[in-house]
């Protein structure tokens, strides 16, 4: 008789916590950023690199990572390839806290809906993936919701591609480049210091800078971005290791669920008939993409099993 396999993520329910955390600060981070209306998205952005920078270095001192740091930078195409990230991801950072200070979260939810969808269809143009009819039609239906919006409102709703995009492309880099995720943010954010602290200095400079202008709790909120954006990346770091992809898949919806339901029911923003239309075109899309995976597991467990079982046999 064929002995049972032992299990391929033994601590996958620590990685559902740490995952699912991160995920879930991610959903709620708006209210954060809510508290610092009246600042420029723009400095926000800033400070959320500035501290953000200093934070990581103090935990690469603490994980003693700086060899592999300094081993990253040595590489002149992961240097690029990072500078290209950092361009994208804080861009990604401003147009998020722009929908929230702005009042726009539930396009920014539908942005990180759209998202892996977005993922899917850059890896058939840049990579030459195969893709299913079902991944085609969902493809479709994303294209579908965005079309919807623009008629609707006579312009493209720029926001929630944008995020899409910049966030889709951010992936697309950091999935080519080859480094850690703790230490390829220490990187993003150690290249993006020099500039963010000398726009910070002008600002300071001629009395229009954030920090120290107000009060002291407004002060240790801009400081706070470094851990907003350190603390999730590396509880979804740790997280990613040791659970399924397919199970990382799933998790990934919580973050723009609890973003919908705190700009509708925290932050009193309308859910509209056309955001029921588009939101619907995202979801159908979405559980298409969850039932052909699904089917695929069937296939292969299947497949699995007959082999086992002629295994057996013999």
């Amino acid at each position: 008789m064929a002995q049972q396999p032992a299990q391929d993520h033994p601590e996958e329910a620590l990685g559902i916590l740490y995952a699912g955390g991160s995920y879930v600060l991610w959903g709620f981070v708006p209210l954060y950023w809510a508290m610092l209306a009246g600042i420029s998205p723009y400095q926000i952005t800033l400070h959320r690199i500035f501290w953000g920078a200093l934070l990581t270095a103090v935990i690469t001192l603490a994980r003693s990572r700086w060899r592999a740091i300094m081993a990253i930078f040595a590489k002149r195409g992961t240097i690029l390839a990072l500078a290209i990230s950092s361009v994208l991801i804080a861009a990604n950072w401003t147009i998020f806290i722009w929908c929230v200070s702005t009042h726009q979260l539930v396009e920014s939810s539908l942005g990180y809906y759209l998202t892996p969808l977005v993922s899917m269809a850059l890896g058939l143009i840049l990579l030459g993936e195969k893709i299913s009819r079902l991944r085609l039609m969902a493809i479709a239906l994303a294209a579908l919701a965005v079309i919807v919006q623009a008629v609707e409102l006579g312009r493209l709703p720029w926001p929630a591609p944008a995020l899409a995009l910049s966030f889709g492309f951010y992936g697309y880099v950091r999935k080519r480049t080859p480094v850690d995720a703790l230490d390829g943010l220490t990187v993003e954010t150690m290249l993006m210091f020099p500039a963010t602290a000398v726009v910070l200095g002008y600002f300071a400079a001629n009395g229009t800078g954030a920090f120290t202008s107000a009060t002291p709790v407004r002060d240790l909120l801009l400081m706070g971005g470094g851990p907003i954006t350190a603390v999730p990346l590396t509880m979804f770091a740790a997280g990613a290791r040791r659970v399924r992809m397919t199970t990382l898949g799933f998790l990934q919806y919580l973050a723009p669920s609890i973003t919908l339901l705190v700009a509708t029911l925290l932050m009193g923003e309308p859910f509209t008939q056309t955001d029921a239309v588009t939101f619907g075109c995202v979801w159908s899309a979405l559980v298409l993409v969850a039932l052909e995976g699904q089917a695929t597991r069937l296939r292969m467990r299947r497949s699995t099993s007959m082999t086992s079982s002629g295994a057996d046999a013999t």
